[in-house]
């Protein structure tokens, strides 16, 4: 690759388009003329098993559409995609690989790292995973007093409980969990406390999620864990399963614990879903045969991500329309909209997927850049988002919107009506409402009732909340990220931004251990502000 290649700005179709943008805004072309040219929805809308993206209500036209594709093709898009799946190293920062792919590889194709075959260790560890979790669910394995399992806790932070946590609550709508799953990931004390109000302690899992199993708020809290299993009289050994790397402190045999899972370095946290990460727990909740049935689902939208052309691929068209309205159109931020209260958790799932991937401020070759890298991702389920914010959505700045629906929804009973239409008929009512009022707008000669409109959106739907379907959305999702990311000329799979806040959180923790062993610390060598703040943290009241 040569050096050009490296910075978006210098392609041709960059270039296009920010003369296309500057026209487009000077002539003013409006969404609501846009959506009513000749068919503006069979063009920008696309339909792949049972997974429908509509991107009908976006600023765009044909030329914008026709120089985006080209973008993608100039800064080889595809190619560098199909390099990830097959093992190259993409991930050029930590001179690794990035293989969540290969989690949900149904192909069967070898991939070799260092002479071995990760397909092979992958389903290594799922055939552990199975064993384990049908031994749970059998109840040949049970905690120190004998009691079957009924519940586990997941203690790990940010990729470690995020994705998991996603997939969790959305299939718990359609699929009885037969181990509730609960979520320690912050160090905050009343976090864990909260949880063990829930749990039964002689019936408990817990489950480290750690790949260095260094991570400071899994320490402390393990730590935390293992106060509370000494003090109800329980054996670690009988109640903790880990998550970790090959080798790591979590991995050693000293380490008694009821069974170590491999996580791996060619898999980034927050692409882990699909590994042991969430295979554990989510078999553990679902039983492993769901939880293969949602690496089918991630399977099938990942073979259309590598295989289908730029003209037809879902999630590389998602991603130039984000680049287009963060690069050209200047929009900041991006609403993700479930119409699905299920799907709470996809936000904040999607927020670190996309904000910790692309939020990069360096290209591949480590030079600065000198354009946006992706957006701030925000959300809320509908149709309470349009009692919160959808306010400021209509009338005040503009930011365009992803809006997900759910054809099928779980609950099959009997539906009251209202004003003639079920629950879910009002449900998809709004969703449609809320797009088509967001590019129309509406005048008006009074100016507190005016909408101006000309705000894009996208519409997602997926069939059901089934494993396939969630599956299918979660991994969207990792390729929209990842595709954004090679486009951009950035690296999607390292996070040096938040090792910055880790240093300096360190010095602070050395001032309150010196505190805490020696009480007349009175932190004068520190500065005013920082001493203020210590000062009140030990006098535990303002």
């Amino acid at each position: 690759m040569g050096s050009k290649k490296f910075n978006i700005r210098n392609h041709q179709a960059y270039t296009n388009l920010k003369s296309l943008s500057k026209s487009f805004i000077k002539k003013n072309v409006h969404l609501k003329n846009l959506i009513q040219t000749k068919n503006r929805f069979e063009k920008f809308s696309l339909q792949m098993n049972d997974f429908s993206y509509d991107f009908s209500k976006q600023r765009i036209d044909d030329a914008i559409l026709k120089e985006l594709f080209e973008l993608a093709r100039q800064t080889n898009a595809k190619e560098t995609f199909s390099q990830m799946v097959s093992g190259k190293t993409v991930n050029t920062t930590e001179k690794r690989p990035a293989l969540h792919t290969a989690a949900r590889d149904f192909t069967q194709d070898q991939i070799l790292l260092n002479d071995k075959d990760v397909i092979i260790e992958i389903n290594k560890v799922n055939k552990q995973i199975k064993s384990f979790t049908e031994n749970i669910h059998n109840k040949k394995i049970k905690g120190t007093t004998g009691k079957f399992f009924t519940d586990a806790v997941v203690i790990g932070i940010g990729g470690s409980y995020l994705g998991c946590k996603f997939v969790y609550s959305a299939l718990q709508h359609g699929i009885e969990p037969l181990i509730n799953l609960h979520f320690l990931p912050n160090v905050d004390i009343d976090n864990f406390g909260q949880i063990i109000k829930k749990i039964n302690p002689e019936t408990c899992l817990w489950i480290i999620i750690s790949k260095s199993y260094t991570t400071i708020e899994t320490m402390a809290n393990l730590n935390q864990a293992l106060l509370f299993l000494k003090n109800n009289h329980l054996d670690p050994a009988n109640h903790i399963v880990t998550v970790t790397a090959k080798d790591s402190p979590g991995d050693e045999p000293s380490n008694s614990s009821l069974g170590s899972f491999h996580m791996f370095d060619f898999i980034g946290g927050r692409y882990s879903v699909a590994s042991a990460v969430g295979g554990l727990p989510l078999s553990l909740a679902f039983g492993f045969d769901n939880f293969h049935r949602f690496l089918k689902g991630c399977h099938t939208m990942d073979l259309h991500a590598i295989n289908a052309p730029e003209e037809n691929n879902i999630p590389l068209i998602t991603a130039l329309i984000s680049i287009w309205n963060s690069n050209f159109l200047d929009y900041p931020a991006l609403a993700i909209i479930p119409y699905c209260t299920a799907l709470s958790n996809l936000c904040p799932h999607v927020q670190q997927l996309y904000m910790e991937s692309l939020g990069k401020g360096v290209t591949h070759d480590g030079k600065i850049t000198d354009h946006r890298t992706g957006t701030i991702i925000f959300g809320e389920p509908g149709t309470n988002a349009q009692h919160s914010f959808f306010q400021f959505a209509h009338q005040g700045s503009p930011f365009p919107i992803e809006f997900i629906g759910v054809v099928n929804p779980v609950y099959n009973k009997a539906q009251a009506t209202s004003k003639g239409v079920s629950n879910h008929q009002e449900l998809w009512a709004n969703l449609i409402a809320q797009a088509t009022g967001l590019a129309k707008g509406n005048k008006t000669n009074n100016n507190a009732k005016y909408f101006p409109g000309n705000r894009p959106s996208s519409t997602i739907l997926i069939n059901d909340l089934t494993p396939e379907s969630i599956g299918m959305l979660l991994a969207f999702y990792e390729a929209r990220t990842v595709y954004e990311g090679f486009i951009l000329g950035i690296n999607p799979f390292d996070q040096f931004g938040v090792e910055l806040g880790k240093v300096l959180a360190s010095d602070i923790r050395n001032q309150i251990r010196q505190k805490n062993i020696n009480k007349t610390n009175d932190f004068t060598s520190l500065d005013t502000a920082t001493k203020f703040y210590l000062d009140i943290l030990f006098k535990e009241s303002l």
